[in-house]
């Protein structure tokens, strides 16, 4: 039951990681779409990565440190890790524990019983 609900949570997280993708997708195809069809896009991103026209003039200020806009995050990475299970040897042995002091028990029980006889 352990693993079960551990795989229950890492699948709540997966989904959760796919809708995040989903509504990621949705921004990026709109900023393609405009960079498609719209000339003011294209000139601003253009622009955002150092290309100019042949009429634009530099003024270079000292001191601002780098102003370049950071590109759009394409998600995260989710590893799903291995649950935490007990191996079926520890289970079987456990079992075979068990079911030799059932055994044991119940001889007591027979021998004592036949004693009271």
């Amino acid at each position: 039951m352990s693993a079960y609900n551990y795989l229950l949570a890492e699948r709540d997280l997966q989904w959760n990681n796919i809708r995040e993708l989903g509504i990621l997708n949705e921004e990026l195809e709109k900023t393609k779409n405009n960079l498609l069809f719209d000339e003011d896009t294209i000139l601003i991103h253009a622009r955002e990565m150092g290309f100019s026209r042949k009429d634009d003039h530099f003024i270079r200020i000292v001191g601002l440190g780098n102003t370049k806009t950071s590109p759009t995050i394409p998600g995260r990475v989710y590893k799903a890790q291995n649950p935490d299970f007990i191996p079926d040897q520890y289970i079987k042995i456990a079992a075979l524990c068990v079911g030799l002091l059932v055994f044991a028990f119940l001889l007591t029980l027979e021998i004592i019983e036949k004693r009271s006889r």
